[in-house]
């Protein structure tokens, strides 16, 4: 029997869907927001209906951006040469943060998982191989900073293999490498702290 009322009820479900949360975490972060001043949850209320509304992502890059182009596929001064793919918006954020790289990058929203039922079409691997073969793309480099777990190594085996049967439509020479120091396997890169990171981009490899 629940014997809580059904406002808090739907709230705790809500929340029970989000990535990482359970059932007591759910209820400890529902009954906060039962006690925060009403003026503060309407706030929060307006920013998560606001989330989606006034963003959007990059035509570009996928990235999550407020303006299209986003700020760095927009910035002249980014080296036109390196790309770099990484798995979701959140390891941008990290790798820019290292101010190690100063490339452009393509987010893919996520990683081939065949149990899931994640193909290559769920995720931005077309919008990544149309951006490289375009006649004025200047890419030499393909950086893969994707997670080193099983679904980041299926989704870099399936762009090398891609990658091979398109290479004759590119006018220039490409070379596909792969973050490899320093990342422990089985961790995400979000997580990764900067140092972590930096030497991992430093150790790349070709791939």
């Amino acid at each position: 029997m629940n014997i809580l009322p059904p406002a808090l009820t739907k709230v705790i479900e809500s929340f029970e869907k989000l990535p990482g949360i359970g059932p007591k975490t759910a209820q400890r972060l529902t009954f906060y927001l039962l006690h925060i001043p009403q003026e503060e949850l309407e706030r929060f209320s307006e920013n998560i209906i606001s989330l989606k509304k006034n963003t959007m992502l990059c035509s570009v890059c996928k990235n999550v951006t407020t303006q299209d182009p986003c700020p760095v596929c927009a910035n002249p001064g980014r080296d036109i040469k390196s790309l770099c793919v990484v798995q979701e918006p959140t390891d941008v954020l990290a790798l820019e943060k290292t101010g190690m790289f100063h490339g452009r990058y393509h987010v893919l929203h996520g990683a081939i998982d065949p149990l899931n039922n994640i193909g290559p079409d769920e995720i931005y691997l077309d919008q990544l191989f149309t951006r490289i073969t375009h006649p004025s793309d200047q890419t030499e480099e393909i950086i893969l900073a994707l997670n080193p777990s099983m679904e980041g190594e299926a989704t870099a085996m399936y762009i090398q293999k891609q990658f091979s049967n398109i290479v004759s439509e590119i006018s220039h020479p490409i070379k596909i490498t792969r973050i490899a120091h320093g990342l422990p396997v089985g961790a995400d890169i979000e997580y990764a702290d900067e140092v972590t990171l930096r030497r991992a981009l430093e150790g790349r490899r070709d791939y």
